[in-house]
């Protein structure tokens, strides 16, 4: 096994016959995601396409948990500003990413922790998985492609049940969804993940990079556009007074007022 160096404390990333496995490592808080562990994300997402040593990515987190989504103390403090920030950042990687990306999802998959797995080719879910969007939950609104890829991949009604009502869904309702390939115990999830990737990494490499491109293509320029406005939106909505009392509410632990708002 191959070890490049850390991107991050809290995003390590290993090579191993042609896989390149990004972990998200920041078990004291759920893996919540900090701008910096967005920039290092990134970097990883790049290091996989641009190396040539390298043919698939696999990207998960820790044996409890994939991640709760965004760090909301740091959001709070220091809210993403513009395409340059390093969430949109990160977003944009995904979209462009012309190697396979595969997921391997457990515990706690919340926010971007699901919505970053609409771009993976494969997604392999333990049972313990949990995945949930509370976006509207929290003032704010659908990121990533998820209010046009979701009603693509389910149809509306469902859809705007996950993002409306901000539905927690299993591993098991995911597969069924379309969201992801299959279950797992939680035992062996990330080793049948690991199982994909590595045939995935054994095909013929510019004929898997072919292929997913023109899985892609059809809808690429569309769901880039839909992101850049879900994105523009969603960072006017991290100053709305909405958003404040919902991301306040959660910080100190209360039920959120909305009783004011029209």
């Amino acid at each position: 096994m191959v070890q490049p160096a850390t991107a991050h404390e809290h995003v390590t990333v290993s090579q191993t016959d042609g896989v390149l496995e990004i972990r998200i490592q920041r078990p004291e808080r759920k893996n919540a995601l900090t701008h910096g562990m967005y920039d290092a994300l990134t970097r990883a997402l790049v290091t996989a396409d641009t190396d040539p040593a390298v043919r698939v990515a696999l990207i998960t987190g820790t044996e409890d948990c994939f991640t709760a989504g965004n760090d909301m103390v740091e959001f709070l403090k220091d809210p993403p500003k513009g395409d340059d920030s390093p969430v949109m950042r990160f977003l944009a990687q995904l979209l462009a990413q012309e190697k396979p990306l595969v997921a391997a999802v457990n515990g706690p998959a919340v926010g971007v922790g699901t919505t970053l797995l609409f771009h993976c080719d494969l997604v392999y879910c333990a049972r313990s998985a949990r995945l949930q969007m509370p976006f509207v939950s929290l003032g704010l609104c659908p990121e990533a492609g998820a209010s046009m890829l979701l009603p693509m991949i389910m149809g509306h009604p469902r859809a705007a049940e996950l993002l409306m009502l901000s539905e927690t869904f299993s591993g098991e309702e995911a597969v069924a969804l379309g969201i992801a390939n299959a279950v797992y115990e939680d035992g062996d999830y990330l080793a049948e993940a690991r199982k994909q990737a590595l045939r995935l990494a054994a095909q013929p490499p510019a004929s898997v990079r072919l292929t997913k491109a023109f899985l892609r293509g059809p809808t690429r320029d569309a769901v880039a556009a839909h992101m850049k406005l879900e994105g523009d939106t969603f960072l006017e909505r991290l100053s709305s007074p909405e958003a404040r009392e919902a991301m306040t509410a959660f910080m100190e632990k209360r039920k959120p007022d909305f009783s004011r708002f029209s």
